[in-house]
């Protein structure tokens, strides 16, 4: 009795499930790592900063913000008010300082459509500076999140369900049909369903958040055009992953677009607040760039995206390539090994 309830457990419990269910555990406290790593202690670092204020004190208030403790600012002198604000709605700053030398109070200038956790950091840190100068804050959000924006997390919560969507729509075609497609052209037909699943998906996404639920400003066709490039990247990324570790390829995506890109996106606390390695990856993942592109359309009128663009085009290009090329040399092996 005990030899047959062995061999029951014998029979159930395989090598592979066995690896499969460590997999599991590892990419679960990498998970809570990754997350709790990024998140539990937001801080300001070297964030784009200018400063504005009169020639025989800007480089003082330059070299003071400077040397704060922690190097919270990367400040740098602009010419006027116009210049701070020009370059705060084209993405190249996050904040600016203008110093009113005809009184007591300054303007703080922030744009909380790059995420209200940055502005409210920017604008606590400006407070505390101007106390110990004798000198009182005043704070102009010079690119205003939207009022059904809550917190400017809506940007992010609709890239994340992009990136949900395609990683799950190529892991289910991996589980019905097998995880590396047996030829090219079953491969091409996964691409293809991934590209008609992101035409969808990121007209979808786009109209709830615009039209539906009024979240977002900007562009719907933008949008749309940033949710299909986005679903497509992920998902011809899963299918390579796929193609090439076999079902092992789709912890790997939820290894790079879950545990290491959700965290890194800048979603609940801009790149600026993130701890160096976080800050790092996310503009180079998918969630990260989305992201980022889609604050641009909804508030900056997309500028300083292309990089994100670039980003997000390289996801799809290198998981096309990829996917094609495992199928390939599949077929070839095959063929080699003959009947």
């Amino acid at each position: 009795m005990k030899q047959s309830t062995w061999s029951e457990v014998k029979s159930a419990v395989t090598p592979r499930a066995t690896m499969l269910v460590i997999g599991v555990v590892a990419l679960q406290l990498l998970f809570i790592a990754s997350y709790v790593g990024a998140l539990h202690e937001p801080k300001l670092r070297d964030v784009p900063f200018g400063v504005v204020a009169p020639q025989d004190r800007a480089g003082q208030t330059v070299a003071r913000l400077d040397g704060l403790p922690g190097s919270p600012l990367d400040p740098r002198a602009l010419p006027d008010e116009r210049a701070a604000r020009q370059q705060i709605e084209n993405r190249d700053i996050d904040g600016a300082l203008v110093v009113r030398p005809d009184g007591t109070t300054d303007t703080l200038l922030v744009a909380s459509g790059s995420g209200r956790a940055l502005s409210i950091a920017l604008g606590a840190l400006a407070e505390d500076l101007g106390e110990a100068q004798g000198r009182t804050v005043r704070t102009v959000d010079v690119v205003p999140a939207s009022p059904h924006d809550f917190n400017g997390l809506s940007s992010f919560y609709l890239v994340i369900g992009w990136c949900v969507g395609a990683y799950l729509c190529a892991s289910i075609l991996a589980i019905s049909a097998g995880a590396r497609p047996a030829n090219p052209t079953r491969a091409a037909t996964r691409l293809g369903t991934m590209a008609l699943l992101a035409i969808v998906g990121g007209l979808g996404g786009a109209i709830i958040v615009g039209p539906v639920l009024d979240a977002l400003p900007g562009s719907v066709w933008a949008l749309w055009g940033l949710g299909a490039l986005i679903v497509f990247a992920v998902g011809a990324a899963t299918l390579a992953l796929q193609g090439l570790f076999g079902v092992i390829g789709i912890g790997l995506a939820i290894l790079l677009v879950v545990i290491a890109g959700n965290p890194s996106a800048g979603g609940a606390f801009p790149a600026p607040m993130l701890p160096p390695f976080w800050h790092a990856i996310g503009p180079a993942l998918p969630p990260g760039a989305g992201t980022w592109a889609a604050r641009s359309i909804a508030y900056f009128s997309g500028n300083h995206m292309t990089s994100a663009l670039l980003v997000l085009s390289a996801w799809a290009v290198v998981g096309t390539a990829v996917t094609m090329g495992a199928a390939v040399l599949r077929r070839r092996r095959t063929a080699e090994a003959g009947p």
